[in-house]
């Protein structure tokens, strides 16, 4: 069994995988403070929720955008799970032409790998997180480029915390643009606001790129599903998409360890 590891900014999601079939998947809030002991045996829980046992985990690897994070994390998968974890970007790297003055961050290009191997090129990659975050790839495997916005809930987070009498809000879409309570006035802004943004970016990168109509449009992450009810410019919602990119990944580590 594979154990893919997602470490995100808000979450780490763990991935159970029986070749390409998804057994099982779980999240933790993503802590810097929490110890190696702490991540292996809440792992350990979870596997024994799914029935599962930890020795059943014949490798590990993981993708993360929080390098505090990381020294605990592969300890404690070392320790408690008894396999040395590979990390991208450090023991395997995606295969993705790209020519930027800094490396594309990890988790980026992880999705590129899968979303190439499960959609073909062109592609268009949108990850609705706490950054909301777009990327493109040609028919040869080129990187174009990106975009970076602010995410919906960091967005929400923000403007509670800026202004003191507005009340947190439920991540729903309002049935009018037009509110007449500040929730649904709120809700309008943020979700319709995002949407919108989320299509003008999708026209501009094809336009740019001259993909047309060629191009899948593939959305991952928390509030991919919720974007995508509400626009016909996203083809697909994956969210197992990096999941999936680490897959791709380990079988790729696996077959370069036997030349």
């Amino acid at each position: 069994m594979l154990m893919a590891i997602d470490v995100g900014n808000t979450n780490i999601v763990f991935g159970l995988l029986e070749g390409e079939r998804m057994v099982g998947s779980f999240r933790l809030a993503t802590d810097p403070t929490r110890t190696a002991d702490e991540l292996g045996l809440l792992g350990c829980q979870y596997f024994h929720q799914f029935g599962l046992e930890p020795k059943a985990v014949t490798e590990s690897i993981i993708v993360s955008v929080v390098p505090q994070v990381m020294p605990a994390l592969t300890q404690g998968i070392t320790r408690y799970f008894g396999k040395k974890p590979i990390v991208v970007d450090v023991d395997v790297f995606p295969k993705l032409d790209y020519e930027g003055d800094e490396r594309l961050g990890p988790d980026r290009s992880v999705a590129c790998v899968a979303a190439m191997e499960k959609y073909g090129k062109p592609v268009i990659m949108l990850d609705f997180g706490t950054a909301t975050t777009m990327d493109a790839v040609n028919e040869q495997g080129v990187y174009l480029g990106g975009c970076i916005l602010t995410g919906v809930r960091t967005s929400v987070n923000a403007l509670f915390q800026q202004a003191a009498m507005l009340p947190q809000i439920d991540l729903q879409l309002p049935e009018t643009v037009l509110g007449m309570t500040t929730v649904s006035q709120i809700q309008a802004g943020l979700i319709m606001g995002h949407i919108g943004s989320a299509e003008y970016l999708i026209r501009r990168a094809k336009k740019e790129t001259g993909f047309g109509d060629r191009a899948k449009v593939v959305a991952t992450g928390g509030l991919a599903q919720l974007i995508a009810d509400n626009t016909d410019l996203i083809d697909v919602v994956d969210h197992d998409l990096i999941i999936d990119g680490l897959r791709i990944l380990a079988r790729q580590y696996r077959e370069s360890q036997k030349d």
